[in-house]
Formats: C-alpha cells, structure tokens, sequence
C-alpha cells in the first residue's frame, strides 16, 4: 500500500506542476515595445484607429495594462497618444524627472500627475484607465484604486478619435520617444459595454486582433511577449583573440570575455560592448577558464592543471601575472562553483588525456591556494559536458548529467549520464538526487551551468546532442527535487567541435533574462562568441492567453476531481485484494516529458574523441549559418538570417528541392518538369501532374526567396536553382571543387575537406532510390582521395596525420580494412601499442556484428 501513496503523489505532484504552469501561461502575453535601445525607425508603434479613427456621440472610456522593463537607461516617453479630430492632442507620458505618469492636454502643463509603485511597474501588469467624460468637460484616469481629474476641458460628445500607442507618426503629432514597456488587454468601453477589445495575446505579425467588431490594428516593429518567453532572440556576436573564455557578473548584469589581448564587458541591456586593452597579451593555453568572484568583485583566469589564478586589475589594464604557454588542460569542460562559506572557488570533473576525471579541488581566493578535496558519500561518476550549479551562498552544488564512465578511462565504452549529484561544502559530501530520463533515442550533455531557483526548488540548464557539429542548445528546467522537468522548443545554434566549442547559461535577476553564450575557437587563433537572450519566466507550452479565469478554475477543480476519484477507486480495488498491475514502476520517476526506457549505451565504431596525446583533429571547416545548405550528415538549410528552415520542407518539398539541387550542382543541367511528373505524380492525368507540380513549384520558391541569391528558375528549359557561389554556401559544391584534383591535394587542403565529410555521410538520413549513386560515388571517392595520399610518398611517413586519414574514411565506411590497418600501424610507429589493439579490437567486434562472422586477420598480422 505504501508503494501505492508514492505513485499516486508522484501523479499529483506531476499534474500539480502543470497546473501552476497555467499562471505563467496567463501571465506572459502582450506587445513590447522597442525603446530608446534602438535608433528611431526601429521603435514600435501600435496604431488602433482605422483612417477615420474612431468616432463617438458620448462618453468613452480606454484602459490597458502596463508595465517597464527593468534595467535600462531611458524610460522618458509617450504611453499612449490620442488625438481628436485631427486637433487636439491627450498624451499619458512617463516623466523620468518625477518618475511619474503624466497626461498631458494639448500644450499646457498636466494637471494630472500619478505614480505607480516601483516594483509594481516592472514586476506586475497594472490596468490603468482613461475616462472622457464630455458631459462634464473633464478628464479621469483610475490608477491602483486612485482616481486623477482634470476638470474644464472642452471634450466634444461627436469627435473622433485616432489612439496610438508608443511612437506615432500622425502628421504635426508625430514623436519618436517611447519608454521600455509592455501592453496588453486594451479595452474601448462606451456606456458600460465593451466596443473594441485587443487582447495583444499574438505570437507573430505585425496586426493585432481585435475582438467584438474585428477592427484590427497595426504595429510597426512588433515584439510579441509570448515570443519573448518562448524563443530565443541573437543579442550579440564578436570575435574575441586567442582561446577566449566568458564569465558573468550577475549584480551588474554584464559578460566579461578573456581574450589575450582585450577584456570585453558586454552589458546585456544597453548592448553596449566595452573593451579593456590589456598591458601585457595574457597567454591564453588550452583549458583557461573565466570566474567573476562576485565576493571580491574581481574577475580571474585560472588553469586547473597549474593550480594558478589570475586576476585582472580594470583600473590599470593589467593581469597579476601570465600563464606558462603551450600548456594542454586534462580538464577540458570542468565544472565550477564559488562558495561564500569559506571564499573559494570549488572544480569538479572534466577531461584530458583519454581520461573522465572526477578530483575536486578548491581553490581559496584570499590566500591564493589550491587544494584536492578528499570527499564522501555517493559515488561521483568520472565525467565531462555535466551542468552545475549552486545555491546563492554556494554551500551546496548540484551536477546534472554528462559523459564518462566509472573507470574514467576513454576506451572502456564511455556513456551518457543523466543523475543529478548534489555536494555539500560544509561536508564534502556527494549525494546522489535521482536521475533523469533523456527524451527519444537521442543522448544528450550539458552547458556548463545550471541555474538555480531555490523559491520553487527548481533548475535551468541547456541540453545539446554531442554527436554533430551543427548541434542546437535547447532549455530545460527540472525539478530539484524529482526527475520532472521539461524542455522549450525554441533552440539555440550551436557548432559543437568538442574542446574548440563552449556553451554556459547565466540568469539576469533584475532584467529577468536568462543569457546563453556559445563559444567556437577557430584554428586562426580566435574564438567567435555569440549572446542569445530569453525573457523569463520561458513559457514551455504553447501559451493561451487571454480569458482563463474560469476556464482554467474549472479545468483545476475537473482535474483535482479525476484524480480524487481515480485514486479512491485504485484504493478501494486494493483494498478489496483486487490484482492491479502496471507498466510503471512504484518506484519509478515521474515525468513532465514521457519516460524512455532506460538504454544500454551501444558504441558504434567510429574515431575517438582526439584529444592532445593522439593528433590533432582536422580543422572543421567554419561553414556559414546564414545562406547556407548542408548535406553532409543531416540536411540542414539557413536562410539569410541563420535561421534553420529545414523543418518548413515537406517530404514532398524535400526531395524535390534536392532532385533539382543536385541535378544543377552534379550535372549541371537541372531537370525538366517531364521528369519531375514521372518522379513524384506518375500515377495523375497530365493536367492533375501539372497542378500539382505548379502548387509545389510555389511552395518551394517562397522557401528559397528567404535565403538571398537563391532562386528557383526554368530559364534554360529545365528547372535548376542558381546560386551565387560567393554569397551562398553549398557544402558539396566545395566539397566537389576539392575532389577533382585529388592528386595535388595538400595537408591543408585534406583537413579542409575533412571538415566537409566529418559532418556525416551524404544526406544521411534521406533515403531515395535515385539519390544512392549520388551516395555510392561520393563514398567512394572520399574513401580513395584518402587512401590515395594515406600511401602517397609524402604522408607515409607521417603517424599522426595517417591516423587523422583513417578516421576520416571511418566516418563513411566503418568497417574499412585499409583504414584499420593504417591507424594500428600508426599507432605502433607512434609507441602507442595499446592504442593500437584497442582500434583493431573494436573494429573486430563492428566486423562480426555486420558481417555475423570473425574477422580473419589477427593483430600481430595488421601491425607487422
């Protein structure tokens, strides 16, 4: 009976947590309006009147609800401008010398001057209503319960009326200034009856809907509230020298960026980038990390491997003191925390060297000491890629997920993680919380950081899949408590190339943002930096805004009624010695998101992550994401604003696009719409083949006309789509350009087309009949452009780049007996014997598993 209870508060606490859901989902709705932030013609403008505006014969009454965005440096401008008659102006202005609502008449000093409480405006909605009362030639405002009157205006019973919120472009009324702020639910009443109503509840486009007679309104420059807690939107994006590392100050809400030879502060708000020349180049070796220590205000660059931290001195530019240079962390991807118990900073994890480690160390920043930390308790698995975070004194950490093993060794299978660790400082105690259930098929890791809500005992992190390069950052927030949590469509592109690539999520508490930052170093010896924000709290279900009072009141009591009754009735059933079985566990987490089943991680033969003691990995080619289509792995297609419009392709759309792509790009001569008939409406009429080919032709033209210099066109008889190969991105275009010479391929040049191949095989997960010569020629021609120069005079006698070559055509025939024989032998010249049987074991057991028998050769054979 006991394990009865538990399941059935699991059930409610799960249902509980979506029903509080409901409150953000009522609450995150409106139109923000783009301030003083931006230049002028980017400011937001909603426009209610039709051309005549709107005319009435008696008293009227607008109202709307309010609120400003915290943290930003202007707040000066106009609510709302009404205008009657094309004569006479009334303005509710934002007066920042007074930091007081003002309504303004014509040119004449207000007379009617109100304030709403601070955390008010910018925490909560707030109605404010404007009353017209022409019977009694005056004006009222109600605010927070207080009405303001201004009496002896000459108000006409039969004016009309155009209503503008924010900037307004009416003629002699136009203005530009516009305070940060959010409308919603406006309101027109006449006579105590509702004549217009806008909800503003849109999550897209430039009209807001109008509800009792559909007068629609327009908005220039709309940013909808709903998009804002669901979507992520690009903030910033530089290029910063050497291996950059990032950090956050959380009081001023700002970036701080290490390059080696400039300290950025990026503020989130203004947008505003400052830039501190450094008076000595620090040397940046691979693995620094960044900590701001918001207890002595101070920002470090600390290196695990050398126990040393540095700190910057904003005031004259300098380091305390530089790095040993050509040093390589075996702490790639560590985690960190800082504890005010005892002011230091505390290191978990991380990777190097073929090895997961699972050291924590302390670092104590008054006396610039390092210590190893001799912990207790549950088991903390060795790993890298986890998330941590902390409570706001730091006394307690919590480590999300990751990828290791309990050996911490690379070669013995390592695997995804998903237990949520929590470590004590005060008793350097490990505590294993539960573990999560990873949603699909699919693994995933972490960025770095996890951010803590202690109020609802909650966390946010970011979740991405390890195993492709142009990967996605999607949020999560859990539970600290149980394995609940849930995850936000909306992503966030992320070019994952292992230790070249950093991710790590911070939380603006006074602009309530959350602030994910991706990091890719190139081979150039830079590192490009990208800032994407997401207003909180992030709406994880599709938002219905408006009008949930007693819907959602009824839809609780429905709920809490079903689960009574459900649970009285299983009761009884047992109680009665009835037989219940289930297919979940009593003890088995609940979930937001479906429970998988719990995987048996399977390795398929593939390169191993190439750390520092194995060679170097090929440079990935740094493909553009704006104007860009790959299909090397997973198609993947951007349009002109790096947006991925992949999943607005059909299955239809799709092949067809990539019929007439690779006709154009290969053959150079498209394809004719005879063809396109017998491909795709071979079983129509003509005149059915040809409607249905018109109305695909469409579609797939508006798709391509997001992309610049890309067009659909039939110029030549056939239809083929041009690209301008300067301004447009097309991997197997490069990759063919590359190909065709394969014999005066430099070192440079092979990495450059490794970049292009380590993507995955050609168009991977698209399967058509005519598309596998495309798959078979492009195989074969990797496989032997590679082989070629892996015996070519030059390379053979070169043990680390013969294994980079057989790691590449590993990456399209697993199972190739030459690639094998080269990366042993390699390994052998090298030294590194167990290296070598550990490639040939693993490509034995890959052979048996395809081919259901051994493979012949043995070890001492392959190396000799």
């Amino acid at each position: 009976m006991g394990k009865f209870y538990l399941l059935y508060s699991k059930v409610v606490f799960v249902i509980f947590f979506c029903l509080l859901g409901l409150d953000g989902l009522a609450q995150n709705y409106g139109l923000r309006f783009a301030s003083h932030e931006v230049v002028q013609d980017k400011r937001t403008s909603l426009e209610l009147s039709p051309e005549k505006g709107f005319c009435f014969n008696d008293n009227f009454e607008l109202s709307f609800d309010a609120s400003f965005f915290p943290a930003y440096n202007v707040y000066f401008g106009y609510v709302v401008r009404i205008i009657s008659d094309d004569k006479h102006n009334f303005d509710l202005v934002y007066n920042t010398a007074k930091n007081h609502f003002e309504l303004v008449t014509g040119d004449k000093e207000p007379q009617i001057s109100f304030a709403i409480d601070q955390n008010n405006l910018y925490n909560k909605w707030n109605r404010v209503r404007v009353l017209f009362d022409a019977g009694h030639n005056r004006l009222q405002v109600i605010s927070a319960g207080k009405t303001y009157t201004q009496q002896n205006i000459a108000l006409n019973k039969n004016a009309c009326y155009h209503i503008t919120f924010g900037t307004n472009n009416h003629g002699e009324f136009e203005t530009t200034d516009v305070p940060p702020m959010k409308i919603r639910d406006i309101r027109v009443e006449q006579g105590g009856t509702t004549q217009y109503n806008w909800p503003l509840n849109e999550t897209n486009g430039t009209i807001a809907h109008e509800q009792v007679k559909h007068k629609d309104a327009t908005i220039i420059n709309p940013i909808w509230v709903s998009s804002m807690h669901q979507n992520w939107s690009k903030a910033q994006a530089f290029t910063a020298n050497g291996m950059a590392s990032v950090s956050f100050d959380a009081d001023k809400e700002a970036l701080l960026v290490i390059g080696s030879d400039t300290v950025y502060t990026y503020d989130i708000n203004s947008g505003i980038i400052k830039k501190n020349a450094a008076t000595t180049k620090l040397n940046l070796v691979q693995g620094n990390r960044a900590i701001f220590n918001p207890l002595d205000k101070n920002l470090y660059s600390f290196y695990t491997d050398a126990k040393q931290a540095e700190k910057f001195d904003f005031n004259t530019n300098a380091w305390s003191s530089n790095f040993k240079p050509g040093q390589v962390t075996r702490y790639w991807h560590l985690n960190k925390i800082i504890s005010q118990r005892d002011s230091s900073m505390y290191v978990f994890g991380g990777y190097g060297y073929l090895v997961y480690h699972n050291e924590v160390l302390q670092y104590h920043f008054n006396t610039n000491k390092w210590d190893s930390i001799i912990y207790k308790g549950d088991f903390y698995m060795p790993r890298y890629l986890a998330a941590t975070g902390a409570t706001a004194k730091g006394d307690t950490a919590y480590i999300l997920g990751g990828y290791g093993n309990a050996s911490g060794k690379q070669i013995l299978t390592p695997k995804y993680m998903y237990d949520m660790m929590r470590y004590t400082v005060s008793d350097r105690t490990f505590k294993k919380l539960f573990d999560i259930a990873p949603h699909g098929t699919d693994g995933f890791t972490f960025a770095n950081s996890l951010v803590i809500d202690q109020g609802s005992k909650s966390y946010y992190g970011l979740i991405f899949p390890r195993h492709i390069y142009n990967s996605t950052l999607k949020l999560i927030r859990g539970s600290l408590n149980s394995p609940a949590y849930e995850v936000l469509e909306s992503g966030i592109p992320y070019r994952f190339h292992d230790v070249h690539s950093f991710a790590d999520l911070y939380f603006a508490p006074r602009s309530n943002k959350f602030i994910a930052v991706t990091l890719l170093r190139s081979d150039a010896g830079q590192t490009q930096i990208a800032v994407y924000t997401l207003l909180g709290p992030p709406l994880f279900q599709v938002t219905q805004p408006a009008g949930l009072g007693a819907n959602r009141a009824s839809m609780v009591w429905i709920i809490a009624a079903v689960i009574m009754t459900a649970g009285g009735a299983v009761y009884l059933i047992r109680r009665k010695g009835a037989k219940i079985t289930t297919s979940v566990p009593a003890e088995a987490p609940s979930m937001v998101v479906e429970p998988s089943v719990a995987q048996t991680q399977q390795i398929s033969y593939h390169p191993e992550i190439v750390m520092e003691d194995e060679p170097e990995a090929a440079s990935v080619d740094q493909q553009p994401l704006k104007n860009a289509i790959l299909l090397f792995g997973d198609l993947q297609i951007f349009d002109a604003q790096g947006i991925e419009m992949t999943r607005l392709f059909t299955p239809l759309i799709k092949e067809m696009f990539l019929l007439i792509l690779l006709n154009t790009i290969r053959l150079g001569r498209g394809i004719s719409s005879e063809r396109l008939n017998e491909m795709f409406w071979i079983d129509k009429s003509e005149k059915s083949a040809r409607n249905n080919r018109s109305v695909s032709i469409v579609k797939l033209k508006t798709l391509l006309e997001r992309m610049d210099h890309c067009q659909l066109s039939k110029e030549t008889g056939t239809w083929t789509i041009n690209l301008d190969p300067d301004l447009v991105y097309v991997d197997y275009r490069n990759y063919l350009s590359l190909v065709k010479n394969k014999r005066k391929l430099n070192k440079e040049k092979i990495k450059e087309l490794s970049g292009i191949t380590q993507r995955g095989q050609f168009l991977s997960n698209s399967d058509y009949d005519w598309l596998e010569s495309f798959k078979s020629e492009i195989s074969n021609e990797v496989i032997n452009t590679y082989l070629y120069h892996a015996h070519s005079a030059e390379f053979s006698h070169d043990p680390e780049f013969l294994i980079e070559l057989a790691n590449f055509i590993f990456y399209f025939d697993a199972v190739n007996e030459d690639a094998m024989m080269l990366k042993c032998k390699a390994f052998s010249a090298l030294g590194k014997h167990s290296l070598a049987k550990h490639t040939f074991e693993n490509f034995s057991r890959t052979y048996k598993s395809i081919y259901e028998r051994d493979f012949e050769k043995e070890f001492q054979a392959v190396v000799s």
